[in-house]
């Protein structure tokens, strides 16, 4: 029996926005018919990055698809094409989902053939000004533009990436450009959060295990040579950042790896940011998904939900699953490709957001080990727990410390999506439980 012990007079720490997403699900009547499942999931922050397909779909979000001419004035209005993005945005916050803007371009999955827009641009102060007009336009109303409150504006995507697929330049040329274009946002827009790189992620730190076929024994598979450069790459950007005093709002990052491996890569990030005198910058890893090619089934959701509550136990401050797109296996997540529905990772998001709705996270104790990941939050008046299994085993549940005599509990298993149970006695492996009170 694993016996869950909840003190909701403890307060730990505030909820924090585990559940963002990536680019948002366009498709349908208007392009945004299905917008309104991320609003109803709560969904708090939509990242766009790669928004629309291959090259951004030619229209949205990327730097070359709104300002087309490089060539052109930055100044004048008449050389931006902002139609598209325009009404993306607007669908967003219409949805009450902040838009999270990355400033650069979409991954070409095809540059190994021809590259187009990932080498450097050709002015890095020019780009910079591009930014700043674009910032300009969503934030105080520039060229017949919006007053939203856009937050945070990411500094391209992934430059140390395999096979120039997002940047052909040097390490240093990302610098560079990174350090002009920061301090010339930055100085432009001081109450706004300028950072980046949004890092492919630090697997060499949390290698994976495999086990020896000779002794049975596990061991750990020695850091790839890109994983190594990730790790170099990571270093001397904040050895440069450092030295030109570039600024920096936070810092984003991306894993593909287990709740397990996240968790170590999690904290080792928080401890060496101290380290190099960066303690207490926001962290977001903001492109995650454990397990991407098992969406849809009751495995994916019981590791998204692990990781979500990982998470919020942890440093990181925001953070994205890739993707919310409708139409483009493996990563959709959320949704059905031939339905464009929601399935079970959507709903482990969902029963996230009633505890992130509750304000605070509260103190939870669990016996069930390490694989049973157990979370609860309190306003003061409400509660509400999710419990995950991956134990590899059925494990029967006892809630101690609460009056859960009038609770409802919801599952998520392979043949339900949140669906109202009568009363959780026991918990199958690779299930979800919600507990409101």
């Amino acid at each position: 029996m694993a016996s869950i012990k909840i003190n909701t007079g403890n307060v730990i720490k505030k909820m924090k926005p585990m559940h963002g997403g990536g680019q948002p699900p366009i498709g349908g009547k208007n392009m945004t018919e299905f917008f309104h499942y991320v609003s109803e999931a709560g969904i708090p922050f939509s990242r766009l990055h790669d928004v629309g397909g291959a090259f951004g779909g030619n229209r949205f979000v990327d730097v070359p698809n709104v300002f087309r001419n490089f060539d052109a004035d930055e100044n004048d209005p008449a050389n931006y094409d902002f139609t598209f993005t325009d009404h993306l945005l607007k669908a967003l916050v219409d949805n009450n989902i902040e838009p999270y803007y990355r400033l650069g371009i979409t991954i070409e999955n095809q540059a190994y053939i021809k590259p187009y827009h990932t080498f450097p641009p050709k002015n890095y102060e020019k780009w910079a000004r591009i930014c700043e007009h674009i910032i300009r336009h969503y934030t105080e109303g520039w060229a017949d533009g919006f007053y939203y409150n856009i937050r945070y504006w990411e500094i391209w995507n992934e430059p140390e990436v395999q096979k120039e697929m997002m940047w052909c330049g040097t390490f240093e040329e990302y610098f560079e450009l990174y350090d002009v274009a920061s301090k010339h946002l930055k100085a432009c827009f001081p109450h706004l959060k300028i950072g980046g790189y949004a890092s492919c992620g630090f697997y060499a730190i949390a290698p994976k295990v495999k086990i020896d076929p000779e002794t049975n024994l596990p061991g750990t598979i020695p850091p790839s040579e890109h994983e190594e450069k990730l790790m170099r790459f990571f270093y001397e950007f904040f050895d440069y950042i450092k030295e030109h005093k570039s600024p920096i709002d936070f810092f984003s990052w991306h894993s593909y790896a287990d709740v397990t491996r996240v968790s170590v890569m999690d904290k080792w990030l928080h401890e060496e940011l101290e380290k190099l005198g960066y303690g207490g910058l926001e962290t977001h890893l903001n492109e995650w998904d454990p397990f991407a090619r098992e969406f849809g089934t009751a495995h994916h959701s019981a590791e998204v939900a692990a990781m979500i509550i990982a998470l919020q136990k942890g440093y990181t401050d925001i953070a994205c699953i890739y993707d919310m797109r409708t139409n483009t296996a493996p990563y959709c997540p959320l949704f059905d490709i031939r339905t464009h529905k929601p399935i079970h990772a959507y709903y482990s998001l969902v029963a996230f957001n009633s505890l992130y709705k509750l304000g605070n996270q509260v103190d939870v104790e669990s016996d069930g080990g390490e694989r049973l990941y157990t979370l609860a939050a309190s306003n003061g008046k409400k509660n509400a727990a999710m419990i995950v299994n991956l134990t590899g085993a059925k494990q029967e549940l006892n809630l101690e410390g609460v009056d859960t005599e009038n609770a409802k509990y919801y599952i998520i298993d392979q043949e339900r999506l949140l669906s109202w149970i009568p009363h959780a006695k026991e918990i199958d492996n690779n299930a979800v439980i919600l507990v409101e009170w």
